[in-house]
């Protein structure tokens, strides 16, 4: 491949400033929603052959386009390693991986490779400037919400240990052990409260109450911790179209 060409493709796949660009990018867009309509329609019970065909006319070429895209994407890539290896090259290969795996196999004995199709919802991610925002808040805010997480999980086990003491002499078919109580533990600290499991002592309905408590923090702070990066993101992001 040419240099010429091999630039006039890179700024084909890369920038939407052009109109030929731009439909390259609509056309992958569409198709990747046609293709997630089509998983779901895939489900409904009672398809017909007829109807089962169609979808599969639409699977099979939509991999057919990108994996066109993906081959052109590695093609112009610089260094070809470093996007393999990226997440958006990484998310292009899973999308269409499951395809290629299920010729010639029975997919119901790959049916956990059907979900990695829903890989490709994250290919939307490539073109769209709010959700580029979003994945630079998560990376700002990585190191804070992992820190959170673990706090988070700490919490939770916690929670489990303390109900599970509470109420297991009482309610020994409900929380009969420490696992039982992570499912009231989770259910609880997110503010869910689902009511299928729990406590009616004394202790544990206090204890309950405490574990209300600092479940709003767990909903808050996440949230707080995003909103901040988001900001932040926003404010590179016009920084760097000011230069």
């Amino acid at each position: 491949m040419t240099p010429n060409r091999t630039s006039r493709l890179a700024h084909l796949v890369e920038h939407n400033e052009t109109g030929a660009g731009r439909i390259f990018d609509l056309v992958i867009q569409a198709l990747i929603l046609i293709s997630l309509v089509t998983f779901s329609i895939e489900t409904l019970p009672d398809l017909t052959p007829r109807a089962q065909r169609i979808l599969d006319w639409i699977e099979a070429g939509s991999v057919a386009v990108f994996t066109f895209e993906y081959a052109l994407r590695l093609a112009v890539a610089k260094p070809r390693l470093r996007f393999a290896t990226s997440f958006y090259g990484v998310i292009d290969l899973l999308a269409i991986l499951p395809f290629y795996l299920s010729l010639g196999v029975d997919m119901r004995s790959l049916r956990a490779l059907r979900l990695f199709r829903l890989l490709r919802a994250f290919k939307l991610l490539r073109y769209s400037r709010a959700l580029k925002r979003m994945h630079r808040a998560f990376a700002i805010a990585r190191e804070e919400l992992v820190l959170f997480l673990f706090a988070a999980a700490i919490l939770i086990y916690f929670a489990a240990v303390g109900i599970y003491y509470f109420e297991n002499p009482v309610q020994p078919e409900v929380f009969a052990s420490v696992f039982d109580g992570l499912w009231w533990a989770v259910a609880t600290l997110t503010t869910v409260g689902y009511g299928d499991v729990y406590p009616v002592t004394a202790g544990g309905r206090l204890f309950a109450v405490i574990v209300l408590m600092l479940g709003l923090g767990v909903v808050a702070v996440p949230t707080g911790l995003v909103s901040s990066a988001l900001g932040q993101a926003r404010d590179e992001e016009v920084e760097a179209r000011s230069r």
